[in-house]
């Protein structure tokens, strides 16, 4: 999985990466050249006292040395540059498939599990990126040169190669072997931190409310403890690799030492060439500890990969028509057909055989119980969810067969949860209409009943919004969600319960100036409320997913039980009347 999303994003950059691997070819042959040639100062400059033949050879040195250090500064550039770039190509890969996610595959994911896959993970991606391109390239190169080199300095040393290279290669795939697993224990157990915190500063006035301050810490604790548990176990496998190999390694250099020493006394072998055998014994060391650096890194580079892939293999439920329609030719006519909606598991369907028309000029108004299934139907008109039996269809068109683009420009909803994103007011406002002047956000805004507090406001449509919008009301969060459909200015208008924040006289107010806005437009209202719907042109009455009455509130209020019961367990029988 790893190499395959490497191969996938790392294509574009195959230049940088040829020039990369050049770069880092003559940098690794520059420094293996070093040792050969300080080899011969000693043979053959030093030992016979040609201070000339130092100075030369010295020369030599330091030319091949600003080489080495151009080429690898260079490469690490190019590095650099290659792995940034991988990691912004998978953040917006990752980005661009949530976006296109339903409410069932984030639901599936989770927003902590998504947050983390689109940030750590692809870090620990990009780091790997990184350090292939400045250290694996190089690896392996050097180590291979090493010990070629080696054996041309003293072919009879070169049998302690043989032992120790095997050794070095066992412990690094024991070490690796052991770590994967850990490796994505890790990243499940950040996703529960993140989960977790997410759920307690969301949440953090219902845990004041019922003082649960204490739990809730211990909770977070013992998540937290968790990934501490299991980073310690991953880092202790890492602090004992090196030490190993450390250890493996300079028991050679000794044995080198130790043979080397009699070899030159029996007159088999000069001193220049003990000291580049260790100099290339060194370089074989450095080698092997970058590769064993990377292999540590790979575990959880797999794990992350996996997890990454996972979101990029899931395709949406939603998916986008072969032949969109690009136009309509009437003017926000609405209708379901025999609609249905069962969710992926469920026993029974959440709607029913659900029939109705709302035409232009109309206000056709949604009630029902708890758990009728209103919300969940006003989900299915702008393809928040698509039906599984019968059809939605805007100006006769099937919604599944609409352009995405013109159904977001026909229809506006205005959430159960309004929704305000970190900016400014006018920034919200403009989610409508980019283009949307500040008469025109003054203007949604009196008809939302909004132009008040937000005057009231010291930097007016400049007022800071915090996430979610938290640092307003629920009326006002509600009354700005109005406003900004209003500047959307669809042709169908989608209100799901979107007053129930909202104190009576506001509410008669809103309602009175949306009237007057939207005369032309179809408005669908969901709403627990009957005074928001009673004057509605049409009220369809849910039931257990089912409608069980259409009509004017009085016909309802003559014929219809449900609607009745509904209606008394909030207004008296003269106010209903």
């Amino acid at each position: 999985m790893l190499i395959r999303l490497l191969r996938a994003h790392l294509g574009p950059y195959a230049r940088p990466i040829g020039i990369l691997i050049g770069l880092q070819l003559v940098a690794t042959i520059a420094m293996l050249y070093l040792p050969t040639l300080n080899a011969d100062i000693i043979d053959h400059g030093v030992v016979v006292g040609d201070t000339g033949y130092i100075l030369r050879t010295g020369g030599i040195m330091l030319g091949v040395t600003v080489v080495q250090i151009l080429c690898s500064g260079t490469a690490v550039y190019f590095g650099a540059q290659t792995a940034m770039g991988f990691g912004r190509d998978v953040r917006t890969a990752v980005f661009d498939r949530v976006q296109s996610f339903s409410a069932r595959e984030i639901g599936r994911f989770g927003a902590p599990s998504l947050i983390t896959r689109a940030t750590n993970d692809v870090q620990q991606l990009q780091m790997l990126v990184l350090m292939i391109f400045t250290l694996m390239v190089s690896a392996p190169i050097m180590c291979l040169g090493g010990i070629a080199l080696a054996v041309h300095q003293d072919a009879g040393l070169s049998v302690l190669l043989v032992v120790v290279v095997p050794v070095l290669g066992m412990i690094i795939s024991l070490v690796v072997r052991r770590m994967r697993p850990l490796g994505r224990a890790m990243q499940e157990r950040l996703d529960t931190v993140n989960r977790v915190l997410r759920e307690q500063i969301s949440g953090l006035r219902v845990i004041r409310a019922f003082v649960r301050d204490d739990h809730e810490q211990r909770r977070f604790g013992a998540a937290n403890a968790e990934l501490v548990d299991v980073a310690l176990r991953f880092g202790r496998l890492m602090a004992l690799t090196f030490p190993l190999v450390l250890m493996v390694v300079n028991i050679v250099s000794v044995g080198v030492l130790w043979f080397g020493a009699h070899r030159i006394d029996a007159g088999h072998m000069q001193i220049g060439a003990l000291t580049a055998f260790l100099s290339y014994l060194m370089q074989i060391l450095m080698s092997v500890m970058m590769a064993t650096f990377m292999f540590m890194m790979i575990p959880r580079a797999e794990v992350c990969a996996e997890r990454i892939q996972e979101v990029l293999a899931t395709d949406s439920t939603l998916l986008p028509s072969a032949d969109p329609v690009h136009s309509l030719d009437r003017h926000g006519e609405l209708e379901l057909r025999d609609v249905g909606f069962r969710y992926p598991g469920a026993e029974a369907a959440v709607l029913r055989g659900i029939s109705l028309r709302a035409r232009p000029g109309r206000t056709t108004a949604i009630i029902g119980s708890t758990g009728s299934g209103k919300t969940t139907l006003l989900s299915l008109i702008p393809r928040l969810a698509d039906a599984t039996e019968g059809a939605v269809l805007v100006d006769g068109v099937d919604v599944r067969d609409l352009d995405q683009a013109l159904l977001a420009a026909t229809v506006g909803l205005v959430p159960q949860k309004p929704y305000l994103f970190s900016g400014t007011i006018a920034t919200n406002l403009r989610y409508g209409d980019p283009d949307a002047t500040d008469d025109q956000l003054w203007q949604a805004l009196e008809i939302a009943q909004a132009r008040e507090f937000v005057e009231a406001m010291p930097d007016g449509l400049d007022t800071a919004i915090a996430q979610g919008g938290t640092n307003v009301s629920g009326g006002q969060r509600q009354r700005l969600a109005i406003a900004r459909v209003l500047v959307h200015r669809p042709e169908i208008y989608l209100f799901d319960d979107s007053f129930s924040a909202l104190d009576y006289a506001t509410d008669a107010r809103l309602r009175a100036a949306l009237t007057q806005e939207t005369a032309g437009a179809t408005v669908v209202i969901v709403a627990q409320r009957v005074a928001t719907i009673r004057d509605a042109d049409q009220i369809i009455v849910l039931d257990a997913g089912e409608v069980v009455g259409t009509g004017t509130h009085h016909q309802l209020m003559a014929d219809n039980a449900t609607y009745r019961e509904i209606v008394l367990s909030q207004l008296t029988e003269e106010e209903a009347a």
